[in-house]
């Protein structure tokens, strides 16, 4: 991990907000709500502090409601008091948006964690919102289910984060994102009652209504507290197949993307890229070996997943046979067996801890149409030239989110002011979107503008009023009142 750089956001200037300030008497009702266990304030720099260690608040307390109604009674008060509050999950964010800017109250979601109930027919959970992803995932699967999600950080991510980040990760090409699954939420709104909505009906058709529950998907806690989720999870499959192909065109990659989605059809669950800058960098940093002994410019990740598997085993040997005898690959595997399927998905699952061993990491999370994806990446390395120790691409190629990263030694200023707003600018001019999966937070609350609408802007706002009136709830951030 890097050390926390105080002048890497210097271009972030917040004013802190004329919020009021926590006294004694608000720890006092706080205790009376949930508990004195359940409010810290004392060794708080792992609340403070986000994973990446690039933002960092200055929060006195942090408090951890156990039901819904314990936040409604919170956010009840906070609203009465004018306080700030800033709902955190698992902290697992790439963008500053759960931790605090200045002096924020932390709502932590962790212990949100008494309900939960699958139906088994219907394949709908209902849960609180404080499950970890990686939890859920092994208490569906001896019921025959799957989380419809994988994250790189499914270890210590909460659903209810999840959620409010509209979680992408690699099974989006299947599955989709939170949007495609969320049926209803419930929510606790920082009003003058601590108001619990009911959003949705948690039925896999329900046109009744203006589905107000997806408003809450993605809007990183900033019109609600989730703290109960009804979604669809999916069944889980018994044959799962991996392989990985190397080629020396991007082009080719687009074209291996559209037979994929031909041939394997309903089968393609993943697809992956990793250009050959990452493959280096993981054999550099982490000793990890290519997987082809032809090396590659550009590589994919492609797996299948289904309920037979001879059926299954057949079309990923057809299409790996097609691909290479139409010289769309270069080269290509595989998977025989697990062991050999965990260490294609160890090399992509390591790439962003790799990098970290360079020193400093600019890390850039965007979408773009396919023709312009890895444009962007040798844009930037002529722009940096010998500035960065490197400069590549990795990412989720079957729904256009690219994850550029770019390293040096220690940040740098210059690099910085190289970087940005130069890249957003370049991705919003070629019809990209400046967060794919990320979101916006404190990192690019600046540049929010780009690539949208100002109505749309204004229209934001509007709806934070409606929900949040006295604009408590994660200030700073995306919408700023």
């Amino acid at each position: 991990m890097f050390k926390l750089s105080k002048r890497l956001f210097s271009t972030l200037k917040f004013k802190r907000g004329d919020f009021a300030r926590l006294v004694d008497s608000d720890i006092t009702h706080f205790e009376s709500i949930v508990g004195k266990e359940n409010v810290k304030t004392t060794e708080l720099d792992l609340y403070n502090t986000d994973w990446m260690k690039s933002f960092k608040g200055n929060s006195t307390c942090v408090l951890l409601p156990q039901t819904a109604q314990q936040v409604s009674a919170i956010l009840k008060h906070c609203f009465h008091r004018y306080l700030a509050v800033v709902p955190q999950s698992g902290n697992t964010g790439l963008v500053g948006a759960s931790v605090p800017v200045f002096d924020e109250i932390i709502l932590s979601t962790s212990k949100l964690r008494n309900n939960f109930n699958l139906d088994l027919s219907s394949g709908i959970l209902e849960c609180d919102s404080g499950f970890i992803l990686e939890e859920l995932e092994s208490r569906l699967a001896p019921q025959g289910y799957i989380m419809p999600i994988d994250l790189g950080a499914k270890g210590s991510c909460l659903i209810g984060g999840n959620v409010a980040t509209a979680a992408g990760g690699i099974r989006f090409i299947r599955y989709g994102s939170m949007h495609s699954n969320v049926l209803g939420l419930q929510v606790a709104l920082a009003d003058q009652n601590g108001t619990l909505l009911e959003l949705g009906t948690g039925l896999r058709k329900d046109n009744s209504g203006l589905h107000s529950h997806h408003l809450f998907v993605g809007s990183e806690g900033q019109l609600g507290i989730i703290t109960g989720i009804k979604m669809l999870v999916a069944p889980k499959p018994t044959s799962i197949c991996s392989m990985w192909l190397g080629t020396d065109s991007f082009e080719k990659c687009q074209k291996i993307l559209r037979e994929a989605k031909t041939k394997l059809g309903e089968v393609l669950s993943a697809f992956e890229f990793l250009d050959a800058e990452t493959l280096r960098c993981l054999k550099e940093n982490e000793n990890l070996d290519k997987p082809l002994e032809t090396a590659s410019k550009y590589n994919l990740l492609i797996e299948t997943s289904g309920s037979n598997p001879v059926h299954d085993m057949e079309k990923v040997d057809g299409f790996l046979s097609y691909c290479l005898e139409n010289e769309l690959a270069k080269d290509g595997i595989l998977a025989k067996n697990q062991t050999e399927a965990s260490y294609l998905w160890k090399l992509r699952e390591t790439a962003t801890l790799a990098l970290m061993h360079d020193g400093y990491v600019y890390k850039n999370d965007v979408s773009l149409p396919l023709k312009y994806y890895y444009e962007l990446t040798d844009v930037v390395r002529e722009r940096l030239g010998d500035k960065a120790i490197r400069v590549i691409n990795y990412g989720h190629l079957g729904d256009g989110n690219a994850h550029l990263n770019i390293t040096t030694k220690k940040f740098s200023q210059e690099v910085y002011d190289l970087l940005y707003p130069f890249i957003y600018k370049w991705v919003t001019e070629k019809g990209g979107s400046i967060s794919a999966e990320h979101g916006i937070g404190q990192l690019k609350k600046p540049y929010i503008h780009l690539g949208k609408h100002e109505k749309e802007l204004s229209l934001n706002k509007e709806l934070k009023k409606i929900f949040d009136p006295k604009g408590i709830l994660n200030p700073y951030k995306m919408i700023d009142l």
